[in-house]
């Protein structure tokens, strides 16, 4: 019988190779979505990490699936580096990091070398955990499609989110928004979302949301500091106006504390998403990249679960399902897509995963 250490070695070739893969399909997507600095910062990982270091033989013998659409590795490499770099544990690395210019990658990989070395304990505990985002800026195409649903059905709304995070998506009602020359939802807020936007707009509507709450398998708590820390770090150092968003939105979560409790998906649909409304209200489920992360069998556990519930659904108590994924009928979009019970699916808007653009599609 081969010795763990043996059977270690022998497939680390396959390994490896699926790791520096994964690091070259995230610089692929940061540079795509405006991040020059983690795009570098991913390529050079993909070609020079070494077993030189502690963190890079964990990273390089991954033992699960490195992929992004699975355990983000190179999300919680960079998010570890960021943290540190953020709290000032790193200072030589941190000259390089933005706002200073764009470094070259020969400046820049010796001082992340240097970084794995000194911080190996630091940076371990990043990598155990999975990389948390709460993109609040995802926030303006799910308003625009809540105003949408509020002009068919305006009755007051039981929010529900799952794949939460921190909850920041759930106050999308108390931020503010420019969609072409229209301004609309909470007047004078500390977040302004201003996306770049196509087309027509959904009607410029105050939907009445009395009570929401969501669930994630890791939840963040936005009343602690190490969480609202967290949150921060896994934003990419270059994107400063998204920092900025998040931290707008945690101030106003700091008055609005939304509950997200720590569950599986499916499980929390089952329980809370009831087979049908108390009359005159609605219910709406909603997610923002983040069914593509569920196991196979959650997603079905859902899908099942809403048309079940979906069946008792009227015009005086409607359920409507709000997603803002990427849409498998078209190669690399995302959409905006709304179920209604009863009624039907509606293709609504295309956007951005950050929120930099939307594509108004709805009548």
């Amino acid at each position: 019988m081969a010795k763990p250490d043996d059977e270690r070695r022998r497939s680390s070739p396959d390994k490896e190779a699926q790791v520096r893969q994964a690091f070259r399909l995230q610089a692929e997507w940061c540079r795509n979505l405006g991040s020059p600095f983690t795009g570098l910062l991913c390529e050079l990982a993909a070609e020079r990490l070494d077993r030189s270091t502690g963190i890079g033989e964990t990273i390089l013998d991954w033992p699960g699936d490195p992929d992004s659409k699975a355990d983000s590795v190179p999300l919680r490499f960079a998010g570890a580096l960021n943290g540190l770099v953020r709290k000032g544990l790193l200072p030589d690395l941190a000259r390089l990091y933005p706002p200073n210019p764009l470094p070259d990658g020969e400046v820049l990989w010796p001082k992340v070398v240097e970084a794995l070395a000194a911080a190996e304990a630091n940076i371990g505990p990043w990598l155990a955990l999975p990389p948390q985002t709460n993109e609040v800026g995802r926030s303006s195409i799910l308003f625009a499609g809540l105003c949408w649903l509020w002009a068919h059905y305006p009755l007051p709304i039981h929010l529900y989110e799952v794949g939460a995070s921190a909850g920041l998506n759930l106050n999308l009602d108390r931020y503010s928004y420019r969609f072409g020359e229209d301004v609309l939802g909470a007047m004078g807020a500390a977040l302004f979302l201003t996306p770049s936007w196509e087309g027509g707009t959904p009607p410029n509507l105050s939907p009445r949301v009395v009570s929401r709450s969501g669930c994630d398998l890791s939840p963040l708590d936005t009343t602690l500091p190490k969480d609202r820390e967290r949150l921060v770090a896994y934003v990419w150092p270059d994107q400063a106006d998204r920092v900025k968003r998040l931290t707008a939105a945690l101030a106003i979560a700091a008055r609005h504390p939304v509950k997200v409790e720590r569950s599986d998906a499916a499980q929390w649909v089952e329980r809370t998403v009831a087979a049908t409304a108390a009359w005159g209200e609605q219910q709406v489920l909603f997610h923002s990249i983040a069914f593509q992360y569920f196991p196979k069998d959650s997603q079905e556990r859902i899908i099942a679960h809403m048309e079940r519930a979906g069946a008792g659904a009227t015009r005086d108590s409607p359920l409507a399902w709000l997603r803002f994924e990427a849409d498998p009928e078209m190669d690399k979009a995302f959409s905006l897509r709304l179920r209604v019970w009863p009624g039907e699916d509606h293709l609504l808007a295309l956007g951005d995963p950050h929120g930099r653009w939307v594509k108004w599609l709805a009548a």
